[in-house]
């Protein structure tokens, strides 16, 4: 059917009935896990009413010592780093023309855009003044020099990049052709733009500890710790697209198409090899590091045993583990292997940030209850979001026939209303039961 043109009037109500139509919540609202994650999502919403009315100190503790805690940690540090497979795997896709991981590109963008927006956004909830973070942007104490206001404008920049790169998903679910041909156009430039930023402020996060040498324990400092961060980034990214995929396998199983189902497999494996080789690598560093540093001295006691514990532990052993599921075509294997790698990335983030940070000092900083609860929130928060899209957006799905069509200059747009086509399959439905 070719595609009827509405006024624009009709276009504004025709989508504004298709999204309160969409808004609408979908399958069993009662869940153990919506029951779960609700309680917490309302308990970190109440106590962030509570930190911004009576102030940090109100529910955190932190000080003067401790100006950074689980929640920049944890939720910004590491969660960045897990965003990184979004990098990987467009920069795979879109530079290299690694095909085989086409079917997986849109959902993982989707996850490192929404890890941007909930994680960058939990840099707001440890400022003293949060609404001084727009001086980076407008100029206000502009800071030069500071690595901080490369790493906000770099945040802001690639959040920005990664929804030009999603956008054209959004296009395909409202159903709009001209739209998303324009959004098509400038997904390489988006790309490209993402992937430097993305190694930039991957980089930056680990310059921040550039400052703090007299600070971090010996056995974690370097003034390698930006490219160790960059590295780290590219595994850690790659775990958690094995972990994610695992899971959206089971709870969006009819949301994936055919192409991913089947080539799932292969993608866990493949990218198992390249989540091998880059802890190799990272591991190589931290040998150079160490040696370099000379830092034998460092290993007795509790510091040196923690600190092997991480790099045979959390490193060593998920190189071999992936290296074994690519060598054995196992897929658990490899899943094993991206859990351990996951935990170990935790624990280094935390370990550079705030477990070997001010070892020496008379009160350490040691996280409130609340503060675990705001920091699981924000995580669930984003979860339920990323649910919400990829249950309405063709994310793990196919895309619609028509956008390839319309790709190509020339060839006539196929009928694009969401909201029709699925009225006219249900209409072709009752009068094929009725004919039977």
């Amino acid at each position: 059917m070719e595609a009827t043109k509405l006024s624009w009037r009709d276009e504004a109500r025709r989508v504004g009935a298709f999204l309160r139509a969409e808004l609408k919540p979908r399958g069993k609202l009662l869940t153990p896990f919506n029951v779960a994650s609700g309680v917490i999502i309302l308990a970190g919403a109440v106590i962030l009413a509570l930190r911004f009315w009576f102030g940090l100190g109100a529910v955190t503790n932190l000080n003067q010592d401790y100006p950074w805690g689980i929640w920049k940690g944890f939720n910004v540090v590491t969660g960045v780093a897990f965003a990184g497979g979004a990098y990987v795997l467009v920069f795979l896709v879109y530079v290299l023309h690694q095909e085989q991981y086409r079917p997986i590109v849109r959902v993982t963008i989707l996850n490192g855009f929404l890890a941007y927006v909930f994680y960058a956004g939990a840099l707001l909830l440890e400022l003293g003044r949060p609404w001084n973070v727009i001086n980076p942007v407008i100029g206000n104490s502009f800071g030069w020099s500071s690595v901080l206001f490369l790493v906000a404008w770099h945040f802001l920049l690639y959040m920005v990049a990664q929804f030009l790169e999603f956008s054209p998903a959004i296009a395909e679910w409202i159903g709009w052709p001209r739209v998303r041909r324009v959004l098509h156009s400038l997904t390489l430039g988006a790309v490209v733009f993402g992937i430097s930023l993305s190694i930039l402020h991957q980089s930056g996060l680990g310059a921040l500890f550039l400052m703090a040498k007299d600070k971090i324990h010996p056995l974690w400092y370097s003034e390698f710790i930006p490219i160790q961060f960059l590295v780290s980034s590219v595994f850690a990214g790659l775990s958690m697209v094995i972990f994610e995929g695992t899971l959206s396998r089971r709870v969006f199983k009819s949301r994936i198409s055919p192409s991913y189902h089947f080539s799932h497999e292969r993608i866990v494996l493949s990218l198992s090899r390249i989540a091998a080789g880059a802890l190799f690598v990272y591991l190589f560093l931290q040998t150079l590091v160490f040696v370099h540093g000379q830092d034998w001295k460092h290993l007795s006691g509790f510091w040196g045993a923690w600190y092997g514990l991480e790099i045979v532990g959390f490193v060593a052993v998920p190189c071999v583990l992936f290296a074994l599921a690519y060598k054995r075509r196992s897929t658990s294997l490899a899943r094993w292997a991206s859990v351990v790698a996951m935990l170990g990335i935790v624990l280094n983030r935390l370990n550079v940030s705030l477990i070997a940070y001010k070892i020496d000092a008379p009160v350490r900083y040691v996280p409130t209850w609340m503060e675990v609860v705001v920091a699981l929130s924000v995580i669930l928060a984003e979860v339920w979001v990323f649910r919400w899209i990829v249950n309405r957006l063709p994310v793990l799905g196919e895309a619609p026939a028509w956008s390839h069509a319309s790709e190509r200059r020339g060839e006539p747009e196929k009928e694009l209303r969401p909201a029709r086509s699925a009225q006219a399959a249900r209409l072709q439905r009752s009068i094929a039961s009725k004919e039977a």
